[in-house]
């Protein structure tokens, strides 16, 4: 039997004996609900206008890269609201996707008519004039770009792109510069100004090598870089070429002694390094290789003076801790020698030699349990590069 639910008027339900069973209570709860959530969606939810649904089928469009539906679309949704800039610029970036450059230089150009700082629509635009070579022009809207209230983050990049189509490095370099500082990870920005010193130094190079083939400045050059590149040799007679030209000019000689150094050839350095302090007695580089060169050899008290002077005047640099706490290790002044090499270990605790000098002091001043935490953190170090003790 129909009887009314007063609960829902207008709903019937079937009441056999005018009683529901549990099961038929939820059959009809749900055909209720089937009727009455989707109305409830048709009041209190607006249907979405044909200009939204022009814009949405637009991106499906654009994201399958069926870019001629999506032109489409946003034409359709365009006439529906011709006022409507956020179609326009959707529009525009469309035609820049596709390297309709012309087209979407005239769709920005119509939305900065009427507003000229619309949100990135001046970054679109200037990179729409770089697709179109205009490089004058990109670097106009790009520093319109950037006086807006939240411009584009990539804009900077951009307009370095834009400088160095004009040929203006240093603007370039200026602009790059200041998206490190900002953000230190930005490869992108990393590998530009890497690339843009690089060829402005080739630049440079070759005009130094057109205006004087055998000049002082391009052998103490032409030195630096071999030296860089580890081609001892040959940046050796460089620097000599250099001082043939010029013999009084400051820094050549300890040039030449990190290239000695570097070959192990301890005479000649030390012979270099000592020149070198006659022009800087208080360099503590100069010291520092000196007194290196000195405990190599085995003469610790003439190595201690100069490693003495190079921590005083670079306490900062664990090197030269190292290499004095060594040389009071080899004196037999172990206090001393613990003090450096904790220091040294404290300004640079990745270093795994550290480690192994401080597990043999502690050996001999009979602590063996410091020895073996030391031994072990110089093995967990140096076994990636099965360092050599």
């Amino acid at each position: 039997m129909q009887i009314l639910d007063r609960r829902h008027p207008g709903l019937y339900v079937e009441s056999p004996g005018g009683c529901l069973t549990g099961s038929q209570k939820g059959s009809r709860l749900a055909r209720f609900l089937g009727f009455f959530i989707p109305l409830l969606v048709a009041v209190f939810l607006p249907a979405q206008s044909p200009v939204d649904e022009f814009l949405h089928q637009a991106r499906v469009y654009e994201r399958q890269g069926n870019y001629a539906a999506a032109e489409q679309d946003y034409e359709q949704a365009r006439k529906l609201a011709p006022q409507n800039p956020e179609i326009l610029k959707r529009l525009g970036i469309l035609y820049q996707t596709e390297g309709k450059f012309t087209p979407s230089v005239e769709v920005f150009k119509r939305i900065l008519a009427s507003q000229p700082q619309y949100p990135e629509v001046n970054f679109y635009l200037g990179v729409s004039y770089l697709g179109l070579n205009e490089n004058a022009e990109a670097v106009g809207s790009f520093h319109r770009e950037l006086v807006t209230p939240h411009p584009h983050p990539r804009c900077r990049y951009y307009l370095a792109v834009a400088y160095e189509g004009q040929g203006q490095i240093n603007a370039a370099i200026e602009q790059l510069n200041d998206l490190v500082l900002a953000n230190p990870k930005d490869l992108d920005a990393l590998y530009q100004l890497a690339r843009l010193y690089k060829n402005a130094s080739f630049q440079a190079m070759e005009m130094l090598r057109k205006e004087g083939p055998d000049s002082f400045q391009l052998h103490a050059l032409m030195g630096e870089i071999y030296a860089d590149e580890e081609r001892y040799a040959d940046s050796i007679r460089e620097y000599r070429a250099a001082l043939t030209e010029r013999p009084d000019a400051a820094g050549i000689h300890y040039a030449l002694g990190i290239d000695y150094w570097a070959q192990h050839d301890n005479h000649s350095a030390r012979n270099e390094f000592t020149l070198a302090l006659k022009e800087e007695p208080s360099n503590p580089l100069t010291h520092l290789y000196l007194g290196d060169i000195a405990q190599r050899e085995g003469h610790y008290a003439e190595a201690l003076s100069d490693l003495q002077i190079a921590v005083a005047g670079e306490p900062m640099m664990a090197m030269a801790h190292k290499l004095l706490g060594e040389c009071y290790a080899n004196l037999g002044r172990l206090q001393e020698a613990k003090t450096e090499l904790i220091a040294s270990e404290k300004l640079d605790p990745s270093d795994p030699q550290i480690h192994y000098l401080l597990a043999r002091l502690y050996q001999r001043s009979r602590d063996l349990s410091a020895s073996q935490q030391e031994m072990e953190q110089f093995k967990k170090l140096s076994s990636p590069q099965k360092a050599n003790p």
